[in-house]
């Protein structure tokens, strides 16, 4: 029998309203900020239905101590409950459902891909034991529940203080939570995904690939739902009603967004020439891309290259940050 939450649309990442002026809404919030690793309240911060396709250049831990969801990973459902440790890779496409009418309480942890390179020895206990690969989801027990949060809650009071050790004594406390949550046991998965939900999957994932590693000799090709249904072998009207059935939105749109998101990453992560990101992006010159751009944005995009974070940026979205890139 369905369940409301299985019509109900989710949210992408990047429909979340934004709190700063036109043109500065970034690829995620949390990426333009000068950060290794940062520790969240999640009652605090709010968690509505979303769906994260997109990539993120950070870890995240997410520790549950009230409240339930669904969370689909890969092709599987995970009835997620209080107890409950998750560790999300920033290539997992992920989707989250809440299944109680209140957020709940919970705290997350999240740590950039150089923050590893930086520790290696956190990068050796993760690699040995196959966190954020093979161990995703862990119930731990009421006494590991109990340590686990003295942890985060020791990390975040240790984030906040900012002090010149501060990051070095917190990666201590996460190869701590990592030992701790050894002590659980694998979550299995409640279901298989729907073969409905598969196709939106395999869909998102396909244009994430595409999107993905996109470069001067590897331009984006696909930019229409009827190449990424061909490339699926499915019908484009049949595969444009179940994305929009589960996220509200059409293809044409999903893709068009993706394709902003990753213009405005090459146009602050890169010093290419706005032609060279106008052939990575799918443009045949540059002229159609900038008008592309501004339009969508706001700004062109050599306004927004020069100005991508307005000077009132943190305090703005501090309060609303974590449901931007969860």
């Amino acid at each position: 029998m369905k369940t409301r939450r299985d019509t109900q649309p989710i949210t992408m990442v990047y429909d979340i309203p934004s709190l700063l002026p036109p043109g500065t809404t970034p690829v995620s919030r949390l990426y333009y900020e000068d950060w290794n690793i940062k520790v969240v309240d999640r009652e605090k911060s709010g968690c509505d239905n979303y769906l994260s396709p997109n990539r993120r250049d950070f870890y995240k831990i997410m520790f549950m101590t009230s409240g339930t969801g669904l969370k689909t990973m890969g092709n599987y459902n995970y009835y997620i409950n209080e107890r409950t440790i998750l560790f999300l890779h920033p290539n997992e496409i992920v989707c989250w459902r809440n299944t109680t009418p209140t957020v709940g309480g919970g705290i997350f942890c999240m740590f950039k891909k150089r923050y590893l390179d930086q520790h290696p020895s956190l990068k050796l206990i993760i690699d040995r034991y196959k966190f954020f690969t093979e161990k995703k989801i862990l119930r731990v027990s009421e006494q590991s529940a109990k340590m686990i949060h003295s942890l985060l809650s020791q990390m975040k009071i240790e984030s906040e203080t900012a002090g010149e050790l501060a990051e070095e004594a917190m990666q201590a406390y996460v190869q701590l939570i990592l030992v701790e949550s050894l002590k659980g046991t694998d979550y299995a998965p409640t279901s298989e995904i729907t073969n409905d939900y598969r196709h939106v999957y395999d869909f998102f994932e396909l244009l994430e690939k595409e999107t993905n590693l996109a470069n001067l000799d590897n331009p984006i090709r696909m930019r229409t739902a009827k190449e990424y249904a061909q490339k699926l072998n499915l019908n484009p009207n049949y595969l444009n009603g179940l994305v929009k059935k589960h996220t509200g939105q059409p293809i044409s749109t999903l893709i068009k967004n993706r394709l902003l998101e990753e213009s405005k990453a090459l146009l602050v992560q890169t010093d290419w020439t706005l032609q060279e990101i106008s052939q990575i992006i799918g443009f045949a010159d540059q002229p159609n891309f900038s008008q592309f751009f501004k339009k969508y944005v706001g700004v062109t995009p050599n306004e927004f290259r020069r100005s991508p974070i307005s000077p009132d940026y943190e305090g703005k979205v501090q309060s609303s940050e974590e449901s931007i890139v969860v």
